[in-house]
């Protein structure tokens, strides 16, 4: 599916946006209350492909083939779930792309606490044959650099094993918001946790049901309505986000008050704040996005119409996500006349100048649920960019588009190429 976007005519005075239900909370949730004795499923869960494979896949029994398509906190989340479930045997694959996304430092991790998992086709890489047991637990390090959704599967499994769990961060962790966010879910179901800044521990033990297992806004799919206020000069409430999130990524609010975007909170609804443009920029933005490097696309897009140079470090894990974001980036954003450099396998720095474009840009989304996102608010600076592959925002969030069309964004579908 492909879209022509345009800007509203008229200035967005009063728009009102309902964020979806966070992906990384709900994730989460599903595979602690399948870890919890007795414990019913979780009361609110986004409506998302990513949820509902991970949820599909836990609700489909111990035994066979489990494809869980692009979903990649599903693919690691399972992995260390099956491992620590006695009497699975179960093959996990994925689509393509999850083929090409290693995984191999969970694997190792994995076998290191007992667990019996093979390699079903190419080594590191999915799919994986495992075998459920209970794991013996001990000490383990992992290469915390690479993804924390690594560190989070081994934490959520962790109270199951016999000798409990001691893990090692080798490295300073990537998006360690994340890390948080699970140990403190873990911690409001009865896991016992000692964590000093490199260590992690986890005593054996059962996890017990919430009594309030509620749900809440996706500050991640914020970061998008932030970008559309900064880039439309547009007032925007967001209503579902609560300000005591333990979302890393609601530190949107405090990067794009540097790109000319206030938050407050709303007056008169709870969890819902609202969006405040201002002609007040800074000259140029520079951050250090290690924990929250999700944010990246909305960020870089944003700035980059602005005009504003920036240098943003700390995205060595976007090269395997959906796609290499930082290649997407620099490529994609090059088609609108603007030539960023990539600051090795970590970072991307644009100077400010610009190139003339002689055409439309037509932007691919390369499956990729956030560059899709990120880039159809050009179309408030290029009225009539194309976004190819828009389905892919299903991913994360499937009312995306029906969110612009509502703040008075016009879709024209076209003819894929």
């Amino acid at each position: 599916m492909d879209y022509r976007v345009f800007p509203p005519e008229e200035l967005i005075e009063e728009g009102t946006v309902e964020l979806p239900l966070s992906k990384s909370i709900s994730n989460r949730a599903l595979v602690l209350a399948a870890l919890t004795p007795g414990a019913p499923g979780p009361a609110g869960l986004a409506n998302c492909t990513d949820t509902r494979a991970l949820a599909d896949a836990l609700a489909s029994g111990p035994a066979g083939a489990v494809n869980i398509g692009g979903a990649g906190t599903a693919m690691r989340f399972l992995a260390a779930y099956y491992a620590a479930t006695p009497g699975t045997d179960i093959l996990l694959d994925g689509d393509e792309r999850m083929r090409q996304r290693p995984i191999g430092q969970l694997v190792d991790a994995l076998r290191a606490c007992g667990a019996d998992v093979e390699y079903a086709a190419a080594e590191g890489f999915p799919p994986l044959k495992i075998r459920g047991k209970r794991l013996k637990g001990g000490r383990v390090t992992v290469d915390a650099t690479v993804s924390s959704q690594f560190v989070s599967a081994l934490l959520m499994v962790a109270p199951t094993m016999e000798e409990g769990l001691t893990l090692d961060l080798d490295g300073e962790p990537v998006s360690l918001p994340y890390i948080l966010l699970t140990l403190g879910m873990m911690e409001d179901r009865g896991a016992t946790i000692d964590r000093t800044p490199l260590t992690i521990s986890v005593e054996p033990g059962s996890y017990f049901p919430l009594n309030n297992d509620s749900a809440e806004g996706d500050w991640s799919a914020a970061a998008f309505f932030y970008e559309i206020t900064a880039l439309t000069a547009g007032w925007l409430t967001l209503k579902g986000l609560r300000a005591d999130s333990r979302q890393g990524d609601r530190r949107a609010a405090e990067y794009f008050e540097r790109l000319g975007v206030i938050t407050a909170p709303s007056e008169d609804f709870d969890n819902t704040v609202d969006l405040q443009p201002t002609p007040d920029l800074f000259g140029r933005f520079d951050a250090d996005l290690s924990d929250t490097p999700d944010l990246a696309p909305a960020l870089v897009v944003t700035a980059a119409m602005l005009g504003i140079p920036f240098r943003v470090t700390g995205l060595q894990s976007l090269g395997i996500k959906e796609c290499d974001r930082l290649l997407a980036l620099v490529e994609e954003l090059e088609k609108t006349g603007t030539t960023i450099e990539r600051v090795r396998d970590f970072g991307l720095e644009w100077d400010g100048r610009r190139h003339p474009i002689a055409e439309l840009p037509v932007f691919d989304a390369r499956g990729d649920h956030r560059m899709a996102m990120a880039l159809a608010p050009v179309a408030a600076y290029i009225p009539g960019i194309t976004i190819s592959g828009a389905e892919t925002v299903a991913k994360s969030y499937p009312g995306y588009w029906d969110a612009l069309r509502a703040l008075g964004f016009t879709l024209e579908p076209v003819e894929p190429n």
